[in-house]
């Protein structure tokens, strides 16, 4: 056992601690699919008190996640939501009571269609006892050239998580898990401590997001500012800017977006939350001038294949980038799955977020006697 945990410790001193970028890729900004139409009316925001009026002006808290859905293997998705539950279980009733879950994208695999939701979606969510709130991933935007039924990209999941008024799915085998009224693709709950700003980055492996896209997150972020330091700034985006995976690496696309429309509007959110890569790392940026902002990637919500991080002298990378200066991995975990539990709350006129994050240890799937424990992986605080 000794010996086992030297190696880890040989193998992780080994391992970049930058993010990287991933050479010689090809492109494919060509699977780039249209965008449907909104259901809701510009500039597209839901009201969290409209859909959980329990939530207050002096504590938060949600789990956050993302890539859960697995064709092949469901079983790592069920063991993360059981660990989620089992929080609700521990906690009813006071302060650290998870509220919602928000997920990250990819819900469905492997081309978003209608017919994979039941399986991958519903079934295993259908005891996790709150709302949850999503944004679409490269999977949920992807259309299946191959399907006898024709749809376009993002309709299964506009009918799960963007209609018009919550009721019943008709895919999901009649689950009590009703549709959610998202506005649009992109959106942002409004919360009384927090702007939860969601954007799309569509089906490309780097990310691509429209103009108009871009239009409405610069006045999206203007507005949130406004209302700082009683709110925080909190953006998700399923393509993750900075990562040191081995599978997709840093999307140089994604932080040329974010950082020409930081710079644009002089703002900057309190975190970046991201899935697309299937591991666990937290980044921290540090900037000339202002606060260091931090990335967080949480993508191991239960897809069966976990990303490694690339390790330093794997010449198919670069941490070359001048995209990466000042940028530094603080953490990760790339061998197990899990998820995020992140608290904001005001005391004393201080507002913080806080987050941990939670790892599933990996089990022989023919036991199916006990669920295993999850444990912390690590923690952090953010003074608002």
């Amino acid at each position: 056992m000794e010996k086992a945990e030297k190696r880890k410790k040989q193998l992780e001193a080994q391992k970049c601690n930058t993010p990287v970028f991933k050479k010689h890729q090809p492109d494919d900004r060509f699977k780039f699919q249209p965008l449907p139409k909104p259901t809701g009316r510009y500039p597209y925001h839901l009201n969290v008190q409209d859909v959980l009026p329990s939530v207050n002006n002096e504590q938060m808290t949600f789990h956050i996640l993302g890539d859960t859905g697995s064709m092949r293997n469901p079983d790592f998705i069920r063991h993360v939501v059981a660990a989620m539950e089992s929080q609700y279980e521990a906690s009813t009733g006071n302060e650290s009571t998870p509220q919602f879950l928000y997920h990250l994208g990819d819900v469905v695999y492997n081309h978003g269609e209608a017919s994979q939701y039941r399986k991958q979606f519903f079934e295993p969510y259908q005891h996790y006892p709150a709302p949850i709130f999503a944004i679409a991933g490269n999977h949920d935007s992807d259309v299946n050239p191959e399907s006898e039924t024709r749809y376009n990209s993002l309709d299964a999941f506009k009918a799960v998580f963007c209609d018009t008024a919550s009721r019943t799915v008709p895919f999901s085998g009649n689950a009590e898990r009703k549709s959610m009224t998202q506005p649009h693709i992109y959106w942002t709950l409004k919360a009384p401590l927090a702007h939860i700003i969601g954007m799309h980055s569509n089906v490309p492996k780097f990310g691509i997001v429209t103009p108009e896209q871009r239009s409405w997150l610069v006045q999206e972020l203007i507005t949130a500012d406004r209302q700082r330091p009683d709110k925080a700034l909190i953006l998700c985006i399923h393509h993750s800017p900075y990562s040191a995976d081995i599978n997709h690496g840093a999307s140089i696309p994604m932080i040329d977006l974010l950082e020409s429309v930081f710079e644009e509007t002089g703002v900057r959110p309190d975190v970046v939350f991201s899935g697309h890569v299937h591991n666990y790392q937290r980044f921290t940026k540090s900037y000339a001038h202002g606060k260091p902002v931090s990335f967080i990637v949480a993508g191991a919500g239960g897809y069966d294949e976990l990303h490694a991080v690339a390790m330093s002298d794997d010449q198919n990378f670069t941490s070359e980038k001048l995209q990466f200066e000042g940028v530094n991995l603080e953490r990760y975990c790339d061998d197990q799955h899990g998820f995020l539990k992140i608290k904001i709350e005001k005391n004393n006129k201080q507002l913080t977020l806080s987050g941990k994050y939670y790892t599933i240890p990996h089990v022989s799937r023919f036991r199916y006697d006990a669920e295993p424990e999850p444990s912390l992986a690590d923690e952090f605080c953010i003074f608002l």
